[in-house]
């Protein structure tokens, strides 16, 4: 596909997750909704994109592993799965509900596409590890993504990770760090500084890039470099995001890490998206 075409149809594809993690958010009327619609345009270049995968078959021993160590995003994991095909549209009706398959926090027994059940920070790049040394040995081409949160910066074992990761040489592990700068407890340059989280990653042996997660062109290049790398080493990819991208006033709100929305928020917020992309289209 021509590249603008490529990007016009990704950024049609970040507007359809922001939007089903809004209408997922109006069935409970709280939720993670500021980390989905930070995180929308990664995702909308992963699963249009970069990832390799069988819609009608999520277990298919080929495909890219898309690790959610930060489990609370997984209403924007949903949301990306739903555009992705694998979930069925009418499934986030159910989203948080008593036997859905798409509870608040990811779990893998009950999602496809789901690939680890996240809770704790600082699991996913563990696992990661594990997994890109298992595909190595079985000599299966595939990648490993691990999506994490700058909360995770936080815990050792990110670290631990990390070296190891460099230490085998994990040329098939890509790492997605979103930089949103928020915590439940705060901004998370506050709570435990990680500058400069560039210059740390590289001096653990990995390649690194750093770009805007809001611009889709930056995050298809960054993509793009990680898996072309002839490099026989890990790749990070750092991901400053603006949690509430794309509704203006949730990307402003004081108190947007878990996020409680009137009930006639929901839809000003989707009216919003709608006209965004309406205009977008336009131009």
């Amino acid at each position: 596909m021509e590249r603008t075409a490529l990007i016009k149809s990704i950024s049609q594809a970040a507007y359809r997750i922001r939007r089903y993690a809004l209408r997922m958010g109006e069935v409970q009327g709280q939720g993670y909704v500021g980390q989905a619609l930070g995180l929308a345009d990664m995702l909308a270049v992963a699963y249009t994109h970069a990832l390799n995968y069988q819609p009608q078959d999520p277990e298919w021993e080929g495909r890219d592993r898309f690790l959610l160590s930060h489990g609370h995003f997984a209403i924007a994991h949903y949301a990306a799965l739903i555009e992705a095909g694998i979930i069925p549209q009418d499934e986030l009706e159910t989203y948080g509900s008593d036997d859905s398959r798409l509870p608040m926090s990811g779990m893998a027994s009950y999602t496809p596409g789901m690939e680890m059940s996240g809770g704790s920070l600082g699991q996913g790049l563990v696992i990661a590890v594990g997994m890109a040394l298992g595909l190595r040995l079985k000599k299966n081409p595939a990648f490993v993504y691990n999506s994490m949160s700058d909360g995770e910066l936080d815990e050792g074992s990110t670290w631990e990770a990390a070296m190891s990761a460099a230490h085998h040489g994990l040329a098939n592990l890509i790492c997605l760090v979103d930089i949103n700068n928020q915590q439940a407890d705060g901004n998370s340059n506050k709570i435990l500084g990680f500058e400069p989280i560039a210059d740390k990653w590289q001096a653990f042996g990995w390649h690194v890039q750093r770009v805007n997660g809001n611009d889709i062109e930056a995050v298809l290049n960054a993509f793009d470099i990680a898996r072309k790398l002839p490099d026989a080493k890990p790749r990070v990819i750092i991901l400053d995001t603006l949690m509430g991208t794309g509704v203006p006033f949730l990307e402003t709100r004081d108190k947007n890490h878990f996020i409680r929305v009137d009930a006639a928020e929901w839809q000003q917020a989707l009216a919003i998206l709608d006209a965004s992309q309406t205009t977008g289209a336009a131009q």
